[in-house]
């Protein structure tokens, strides 16, 4: 994105909308309505009945259509958590509308729609961002510190893992997870993607493989409980990336294994090898294995941890100060293309180039307070 920046006059709290009222906007309204930089004005959804329990859930004065959001003049930031499915649409009537954009991931479901929306915002001068923002809080920035400081010597590859039966045992509603743009890749692979984007730098080349055991899952909880649905994505995908500066990584993303394995990074470098937290969390602790040790040495996280919405705070107090802001939409388009082009590879049987790049991030300060009021 080429936006100059300027700071902003304006030093009052950055006035926020929620347009879709699903699960996942318990887990930002936690956070966005305790941020006293932020202020949100608005819970809008398709479903007005769900945007009215959530904003009264919240003590939020205002609920509606996602037109009320758009258009109501104190937002300056829209809060994207509609299905995968909706965000580019979404998204472009709010830069089309003149607000910001922090978008849930994937920032798309293809190349097209994403490119088209990141020449959009740049023509309005729009900020857009996405998640995930996981990569901002304590323990991947920790993560950071350590490598950049030389403690593992020189990063040189890495394996993450993320394996679980499938998510139709405990989601009410999990069909969507099993569509085109979802499934383990689109759904799980931008954490850990985004984790390594910003370990190792942009992506240049992948090679997968992918299958599906079952045409159709049957749902395992709620109301919906033992309907069937269709399977329409690999539900196993295995893939390896080679990294802009030569280091290279294998990851699983899958919903079918009987054993659970998820949150696996594993970053090895010439001195050492450096175990992550898990990519879809804020925090956790480290393990550093140096050569012939027995016990890895165990190395807690500093910095924030609030959980999902750091990126939106991120974004509104670099709007006041007329800064880059870092979980940037040039960067979720990478995770995209690298997804994109991992699904390419799945089909084609071959290696795929990625043309895309993603910006390096600014490290996100130890001290950084997102409880402060700093406007």
């Amino acid at each position: 994105m080429s936006t100059a920046f300027t700071p902003s006059t304006n030093k009052s709290p950055v006035g926020v909308a929620v347009i879709g009222a699903g699960n996942i906007s318990k887990q930002y309204l936690d956070n966005l309505t305790v941020f006293p930089d932020l202020k949100v004005h608005v819970i809008a959804d398709l479903f007005e009945d769900a945007a009215e329990a959530r904003a009264k859930e919240y003590g939020i004065a205002e609920w509606g259509s996602p037109e009320l959001a758009l258009n109501h003049p104190d937002v300056e930031i829209i809060v994207n958590l509609t299905i995968p499915a909706a965000h580019v649409e979404v998204a472009t009537a709010a830069v089309n509308a003149g607000k910001h954009v922090w978008t849930e991931k994937p920032f798309s479901l293809d190349r097209e729609s994403g490119l088209g929306l990141l020449k959009a915002a740049d023509a309005a001068g729009i900020r857009l961002g996405t998640a995930p923002d996981t990569f901002l809080g304590a323990g991947l920035q920790t993560a950071r510190r350590i490598i950049e400081r030389g403690d593992i010597g020189t990063p040189l590859s890495a394996l993450t893992m993320f394996q679980t039966p499938g998510p139709e045992s405990w989601h009410p509603n999990p069909a969507f997870l099993f569509q085109q743009g979802a499934g383990p890749l689109f759904d799980m692979g931008p954490y850990y993607l985004t984790a390594l984007v910003q370990t190792f730098g942009s992506v240049r080349t992948v090679a997968a493989v992918g299958s599906s055991a079952r045409a159709a899952r049957v749902i395992g909880s709620g109301p919906k409980a033992g309907e069937t649905f269709a399977v329409e994505v690999p539900t196993h995908v295995s893939a390896m990336a080679r990294f802009e500066g030569g280091a290279s990584s294998h990851s699983i993303f899958s919903f079918e294994s009987a054993r659970e394995q998820t949150g696996i990074v594993e970053i090895t470098g010439s001195e050492a090898t450096l175990s992550l937290p898990d990519p879809n969390e804020f925090d956790g602790d480290l393990k550093l294995w140096r050569p012939g040790s027995e016990e890895p040495q165990v190395i807690p996280a500093t910095g924030p941890s609030n959980g999902r919405g750091l990126g939106v705070l991120d974004m509104a107090r670099s709007i006041r100060g007329g800064v880059p802001h870092r979980a940037t939409g040039d960067l979720a388009f990478h995770v995209l293309d690298t997804m994109v082009s991992i699904t390419e590879s799945v089909e084609t049987g071959s290696f795929v180039d990625v043309t895309s790049n993603a910006p390096v991030s600014a490290a996100v300060p130890e001290d950084w307070a997102p409880e402060s009021a700093t406007l």
